[in-house]
């Protein structure tokens, strides 16, 4: 890796950028710089003055190519943006996971991007490897202090660096590559990792995002708890994390639905970790959900539980009208399949529709429905996954009993 000097960037906001900082709110956009001496580039420190007084009221990290300008770091008095500070922020985070840690459980987000003061930067660690993800190259110049300040929060063996596309080409060019493993030595690709007592694989190299999605957890531990002697259908099933939860909780019969082969190849993996490549309760239908979900009624079937969990339909402001036709159509299509005293658990993760909105749109569903339903439950993020402003919140998830 290439050592990078950063520059330090006076800047100086308009009324409105100065509320947005003072609010918390960790994205900083073009529109909101007054003024800025000199010329940045991806990393730089954006030393932030106030509009009228020119007092320091906060610092944070310079992207010249992205429409968020600056990602904030810290806001209120002056502070010295060093290892120091990046080991006491990685240090407040692992406390806020201390409970979760306490269970059996070893694969966890230890920092959570912007929600932990880690604007475009997550880590999630899969029992003793860190996974570290770059969404934004603003954090390529830190990353040398970083990685050893993460991997001793982490108590880490091993640290892998993983990037969106968008960062591939930036990061190249000071030496980095995604799946690069930037501590310690990994004998194989795919962590085996504990979530409540069961086992899991994360590709940590390859794999989506990290190499898995934590975020459900507790609503997978949820379903383990709720499915005992249940049928229970697990609809975008991907690598089955729902599905596992519920056979370790006792449900007689699990089925996988996914459209993608590779990921119920990796369902089935995740049952045969804890459950051997013998057991005959879970089952996996490679197929579109709405296309099997009309078949499974027509043959009569029904279970106790049906999860519904799509990936995002929204992940731009003008596709949330397609979004919220996809989530009534998709639980429309669900609710014939819950037997009567069964539960549907509607779940999104589209940052652009939110929560209420949601809700409402299931809860019209039911209505229209004809069936008679109780809200049980209404939950969002795991622990390990905080929301520190708005725009973080992009889990929930309706637990609904049907008559």
């Amino acid at each position: 890796m290439k050592p990078q000097k950063t520059n330090r960037l006076p800047v100086t906001l308009t009324a409105a950028g100065e509320r947005a900082l003072k609010s918390g709110h960790p994205w900083l956009f073009d529109g909101a710089i007054a003024k800025m001496k000199g010329d940045g580039k991806a990393g730089d420190l954006a030393v932030i003055f106030s509009f009228k007084k020119n007092k320091f009221i906060g610092v944070g990290l310079y992207d010249p190519d992205s429409p968020i300008r600056i990602r904030v770091l810290h806001q209120g008095s002056p502070v010295q943006i060093n290892t120091d500070f990046f080991r006491a922020r990685t240090q407040d985070a692992k406390k806020g996971r201390r409970a979760l840690l306490a269970t059996d459980t070893n694969g966890y987000r230890l920092l959570h991007g912007e929600n932990d003061g880690f604007p475009g930067l997550v880590t999630d660690v899969y029992a003793g490897v860190a996974v570290i993800k770059v969404y934004s190259p603003v954090w390529f110049p830190f990353l040398q202090e970083l990685i050893p300040v993460i991997v001793g929060a982490a108590e880490a063996q091993t640290a892998v660096l993983r990037l969106s596309r968008n960062v591939e080409k930036p990061a190249q060019a000071v030496g980095y590559t995604d799946g690069q493993v930037v501590f310690g030595t990994l004998d194989k690709e795919d962590v085996i990792f504990r979530e409540h007592g069961l086992q899991f694989v994360a590709n940590v190299i390859k794999g989506h995002k990290t190499g898995f999605f934590l975020d459900h957890r507790d609503n997978r531990r949820r379903v383990g708890e709720l499915s005992d002697g249940q049928e229970v259908l697990d609809v975008f099933s991907y690598a089955g994390g729902f599905s596992v939860h519920a056979l370790g909780g006792g449900a007689t019969r699990v089925i996988s639905l996914d459209i993608s082969a590779p990921a119920l190849a990796m369902a089935r993996r995740n049952v045969a970790l804890n459950f051997g490549e013998e057991d005959t309760r879970h089952e996996v239908l490679a197929e579109d959900a709405f296309v099997a979900l009309e078949r499974l009624r027509a043959e009569g079937q029904s279970f106790g539980i049906v999860i519904v969990d799509p990936p995002s339909f929204a992940k731009r402001e003008k596709e949330v009208p397609g979004a919220l036709e996809a989530y009534r159509r998709v639980n429309r299509l669900a609710i014939p399949l819950v037997a009567p005293g069964g539960i549907l658990l509607a779940a999104s993760c589209s940052a652009r529709v939110p929560a209420e909105t949601f809700f409402g749109e299931v809860e019209k569903v039911l209505r229209a429905s004809g069936r008679t339903f109780t809200l049980l439950a209404r939950t969002f993020h795991d622990v390990d996954h905080p929301i520190g402003f708005p725009e973080g919140a992009y889990l929930k998830s309706g637990y609904y009993r049907l008559g």
